[in-house]
């Protein structure tokens, strides 16, 4: 299996489900709360992957890129619906990430930006940001790139379903929406973030999950504590 190596948001994207599978959490109260069991067993768990040869890193701040899986140098890599490997020729199948104490996976959410400045702009923006989450849009937003739509109407469309009968690796993501979560939405997330990629990058390279994530929080309550 290939895991990524670096403190980038894809590493804590990629490991973000395995902490919630695992009845962890990295904000409480709407601070940063790194030192939870769940986060120790979670970082622990890809630490043991490495080290019993059941995972291999990948180059320094990847493990987004899919040569590796289609040329066979590795059996599993963890993506998502948008995933190249689709279009494809190799053989392949996908699997919901698999449960520690209850099945969890992450939402790969986007952002879209409304601006306030002049209230003609403010609302020509949201009239379009209104059009973007539409049934409409959705649908062939979704067909087109085939990321799921946020649209629940879209999703169960008669279109939309004939759309996933043909590509049934989508009815996989789908399946798992229920149990999905956003990483926090939270002001100062970037620096809880990085601190956190740098405490997985740090284990992944023989650090202890523990000392990993104290030297993560520490750093983040210096911040916490003087912003």
């Amino acid at each position: 299996m290939l895991l990524p190596l670096g403190n980038g948001e894809w590493t804590v994207f990629s490991w973000f489900p395995f902490l919630l599978s695992a009845g962890g959490e990295i904000v409480t109260n709407n601070r940063p709360n790194l030192v939870s069991s769940g986060a120790i067993a979670a970082l622990k768990f890809w630490q043991d992957l490495l080290k019993d040869g059941s995972a291999k890193l990948s180059a320094p701040e990847r493990g987004y890129e899919e040569d590796n899986f289609i040329a066979g140098r590795v059996a599993m890599q963890i993506t998502g619906p948008w995933t190249y490997i689709a279009k494809s020729n190799v053989d392949y199948g996908v699997f919901p990430i698999p449960a520690s104490t209850k099945q969890a996976s992450a939402i790969g959410n986007g952002n879209l930006y409304v601006m306030n400045t002049t209230p003609a702009r403010k609302q020509a923006a949201l009239k379009f940001l209104e059009y973007v989450l539409s049934e409409e849009f959705q649908l062939e937003w979704s067909m087109g790139t085939g990321f799921v739509p946020v649209n629940s109407r879209a999703a169960q469309s008669e279109a939309y379903q004939q759309f996933v009968s043909q590509k049934p690796m989508l009815k996989v993501f789908l399946e798992q929406m229920p149990v999905a979560h956003a990483r926090p939405i939270i002001a100062g997330y970037s620096r809880i973030s990085d601190n956190l990629g740098r405490a997985i990058e740090a284990t992944m390279l023989g650090e202890s999950p523990e000392k990993a994530l104290h030297s993560a929080q520490e750093r983040l309550e210096v911040y916490w504590d003087n912003k």
